[in-house]
């Protein structure tokens, strides 16, 4: 019973990593049609000034410097995807295969760079004690990182269904997911609506980056990469635009990877999840939650 409340924590933590990612995509190509293949150099580069700008802080003072690069993590990420569709977005709305150029293109770039200036080997986060401790739960001592990577995510889903459900920048997003030519007809500055889920995104790739490196204790300049590949697949599972279906194929996704990794052999979670995939899309091309938010 341990092992299983283990495996399932575990799991959902993985899922909440995946869902952060994930949610910024969904948005991102359900308003803009723009698959974003740099969202991993937002993640990375995130982790990294949260890093730095704790490393500049007094080493005993753990709590602050944790907190200092979970903001700078947010605002970094934040500020890349800005420039990104500000930069080299914008140009390109209406040819795809520059956008997927471009985008693989600055995701390559921007790691190549972060193993430029930081070497590819893997740096040490200090945490502080209670995210280095465990918490009992049926039987079995849970890392309390799982834990509060499950609360943020679980947090952060809430903030996008108010903010998409409950604001007038939110409603234009969810119209323009449905329908953009209808919105672009009334007068609505769609563009305005374009960079907030770019920012939007870059945020939570951001705090994704942070958290992943309270989650695996260190950081390291391919895990953005790694880690984007199964929030990609998340996305399709989860219907593309829809952040609550990200969400639930977020935990789904980490369930299976975390169980089978475990029961069968290493790799063989990973595997399943692209089985999961391909018979998604064969029995709903749309995903679980379509098109809708």
């Amino acid at each position: 019973m341990s092992t299983v409340a283990l495996l399932a924590i575990t799991g959902l933590g993985l899922g909440a990593l995946y869902f952060l990612i994930a949610a910024g995509l969904s948005l991102i190509w359900g308003l803009m049609r723009v698959l974003n293949f740099a969202h991993g150099a937002f993640f990375t580069v995130a982790a990294y000034a949260g890093w730095v700008a704790s490393e500049a802080l007094p080493a005993d003072a753990l709590w602050l410097r944790w907190l200092v690069s979970l903001v700078v993590g947010i605002v970094v990420g934040a500020l890349f995807a800005t420039l990104t569709e500000t930069i080299l977005i914008r140009p390109l709305y209406a040819r795809h295969i520059g956008q997927v150029l471009v985008t693989v293109g600055l995701a390559l770039a921007t790691i190549a760079l972060v193993e430029g200036g930081f070497g590819s080997d893997p740096r040490k986060i200090a945490l502080p004690e209670w995210m280095t401790a465990t918490t009992k739960l049926a039987g079995a001592a849970i890392p309390n990182t799982r834990l509060l990577v499950i609360a943020i995510a679980a947090l952060v889903l809430a903030l996008l269904l108010y903010f998409l459900q409950r604001t007038r920048y939110g409603l234009i997003v969810r119209a323009g997911v449905e329908n953009r030519a209808m919105v672009m007809a009334l007068g609505i500055d769609v563009q305005k609506a374009f960079t907030l889920v770019f920012a939007i995104g870059g945020m939570a790739a951001g705090l994704a980056g942070v958290l992943a490196a309270a989650y695996y204790g260190t950081i390291d300049p391919g895990r953005g990469t790694a880690m984007l590949i199964f929030a990609f697949i998340v996305v399709v599972i989860g219907g593309l635009g829809s952040v609550t279906g990200s969400a639930i194929a977020a935990v789904i996704v980490g369930l299976v990877q975390q169980f089978l990794n475990f029961y069968a052999a290493a790799g063989v979670g990973d595997f399943a999840v692209i089985l999961l995939l391909a018979g998604v899309l064969l029995v709903r091309p749309g995903g679980l939650a379509g098109s809708s938010t």
